[in-house]
């Protein structure tokens, strides 16, 4: 009599083997792409620290009190769901001055679904 259980399990080694792969081959095409919200290294201090302080889901209230208590500019948009900042920080690495445009996006309920950045001059005014 055959042993059904063997040309089974080894179907299955099979059939996993490829399908493991593949799950770590993308985790690993996921974890190389680059993170945060610019490909600009001179802006990702910035995206660092505003990803820490203002992650997905933050009221637009908590945002507009952060930009405050920094002394971000504000810019008028017009637009209710949309928030732009100048933002700037210096590198504590290369102690590097850098600003950023940030323009910060909110849904329907006031909470931050997304925000970019863009390099912007620099400020010989902020204090």
């Amino acid at each position: 009599m055959k042993n059904l259980r063997n040309p089974s399990r080894s179907s299955f080694l099979s059939l996993a083997g490829p399908f493991l792969l593949g799950v770590f081959a993308m985790l690993a095409l996921a974890g190389c792409k680059p993170s945060g919200h610019t490909s600009d290294p001179r802006l990702r201090p910035i995206d660092e620290m505003l990803d820490s302080q203002l992650p997905a889901g933050t009221a637009k209230s908590r945002v507009m009190f952060y930009l405050s208590s920094q002394n971000f500019p504000v810019e008028n948009t017009g637009d209710p769901r949309a928030i732009v900042a100048v933002v700037h920080h210096v590198d504590s690495d290369t102690l590097q001055p850098a600003t950023a445009r940030v323009t910060f996006h909110f849904d329907a309920s006031d909470n931050l679904k997304s925000y970019e950045l863009v390099a912007a001059a620099s400020s010989a005014s902020r204090r």
